[in-house]
C-alpha cells in the first residue's frame, strides 16, 4: 500500500539534519455537509509551507493538495488541514477511511474558523467512538518544538472573548489528531491583507503551525 512509503517517511525524517530534502506535500480536506472547507484555500497552507521551508529547512512542496475525506488518496499525505466555519458530515465510508488513515499513521489537524466546534465533536466519534477530545496541557511536546509556548496555543483571532485551547485525539498512545479552538491557527497563517493581523500574530501563528509540522515529521508523538 501507499502509505507504507509514508510510514516510512514519518519514521526516518530527522529534523536536526534541516539540510536533507524530503519531498512531500501536504493537503487541505475537503469534506461534505455545507460547511467551506475552502475557507482558506488561497494563501493559508502555502504560507506555512513557505514560512517551515525558509525557517526549518524542510523541502515541503509548494503547492498544496486537495483530497477528499473518502479517497484513498488521503493515505499520500503525512498531515491533512481541516478548516471552515460550517456544517461538517462525514458519511459512515468517509469516517472509516479517514481511521484508517490516522490509526496507520497519518495526522489530522482541524482548525475552528468560527462555528465548526459543535459539528466537529459528532464527526469525530464517528470515527473514533471509544475516544474522547481532550484538552492537551501546556507541557505537551506539540508547545515544544523549534518554536516555545509555554502557555501552549497563541490566540489569533477573537470569537467568543475565551482563551485559546488546543485539543487532541490520543489513539493508542499516539495523538493522531490536533483540533485548534478559539485560536484560528489557519486565518493566522493567510495574507496580512486579509484579516489585517498584526506582524506578531502572524508570527506567532506561523510559528505554531510549524511546530505542529516538525512534531508530525519527527515522529515524536508517542504520548506518556
Amino acid at each position: 500500500m501507499k502509505f507504507l512509503f509514508l510510514i516510512s517517511l514519518i519514521t526516518t525524517i530527522s529534523f536536526p539534519a534541516l539540510g536533507q530534502q524530503f519531498g512531500y506535500q501536504i493537503a487541505l480536506l475537503k469534506y461534505n455537509g455545507g460547511g467551506d472547507w475552502y475557507a482558506n484555500l488561497e494563501t493559508s497552507l502555502p504560507n506555512l509551507i513557505r514560512f517551515c521551508n525558509q525557517n526549518m529547512g524542510t523541502n515541503i512542496a509548494t503547492e498544496q493538495a486537495v483530497v477528499e475525506v473518502g479517497s484513498t488518496e488521503i493515505f499520500n499525505y503525512p498531515l491533512l488541514h481541516m478548516t471552515g466555519h460550517g456544517n461538517v458530515v462525514f458519511s459512515q465510508q468517509e469516517a472509516e477511511n479517514l481511521r484508517n488513515y490516522l490509526t496507520a499513521g497519518g495526522f489530522l489537524h482541524i482548525s475552528d474558523n468560527y462555528g465548526m466546534d459543535k459539528f466537529i465533536h459528532t464527526e469525530l466519534k464517528k470515527v473514533f467512538p471509544e475516544l474522547e477530545l481532550i484538552e492537551l496541557p501546556f507541557s505537551h511536546p506539540i508547545y515544544h518544538q523549534k518554536y516555545d509556548f509555554p502557555n501552549g496555543l497563541p490566540k489569533i483571532h477573537e470569537h467568543d472573548d475565551s482563551p485559546p485551547q488546543g485539543f487532541g485525539l490520543i489513539y493508542e498512545g499516539r495523538l493522531v489528531c490536533f483540533y485548534d479552538y478559539e485560536c484560528d491557527l489557519g486565518d493566522g497563517w493567510e495574507d496580512p491583507s486579509i484579516h489585517n493581523d498584526s506582524k506578531s500574530s502572524r508570527k506567532k501563528a506561523l510559528q505554531m503551525g510549524a511546530n505542529m509540522i516538525q512534531y508530525v515529521l519527527l515522529g515524536g508523538n508517542q504520548e506518556q
